[in-house]
């Protein structure tokens, strides 16, 4: 299968199937379709492109959005990326604020991949 074939599919489940709720809209902020299926690529790159993980990453972008707005989003998650940046370019994500910000998002991206059944943690409750 090839990449772009992957990232067409994994669009048409993203818009077809609520993983929580089987079809209704999930309730929460209004993320971008954009940001969402960039947040499903992204966890389905750590944790392994299968069909399953398509559902345990889209659940756990939706439990991120109950708490955040897509703009909080987009700021804690571009300063948790970027906080191990070197260097001078790296200097603003290693301010007090970018690793409180930092902190805030890894904290809820750890319980949301927990409640969905993502990585490690859901491997050993097995």
């Amino acid at each position: 299968m090839t990449p772009r074939c992957c990232v067409l599919t994994v669009l048409a489940c993203i818009s077809l199937v609520s993983p929580l709720s089987f079809g209704a809209p999930a309730q929460g902020h209004n993320y971008s379709t954009e940001g969402r299926v960039e947040y499903v690529l992204s966890c389905m790159d750590d944790n392994g492109h299968d069909f399953v993980n398509v559902y345990k990453c889209s659940c756990a972008i939706d439990k991120i959005a109950q708490t955040l707005s897509y703009d909080d989003f987009v700021e804690q998650s571009t300063f948790s990326k970027y906080a191990t940046l070197g260097g001078e370019g790296g200097a603003e994500f290693r301010v007090d604020r970018a690793k409180a910000q930092t902190r805030k998002f890894r904290e809820l991206q750890r319980d949301a991949s927990k409640a969905c059944g993502i990585g490690k943690q859901a491997s050993a409750a097995k």
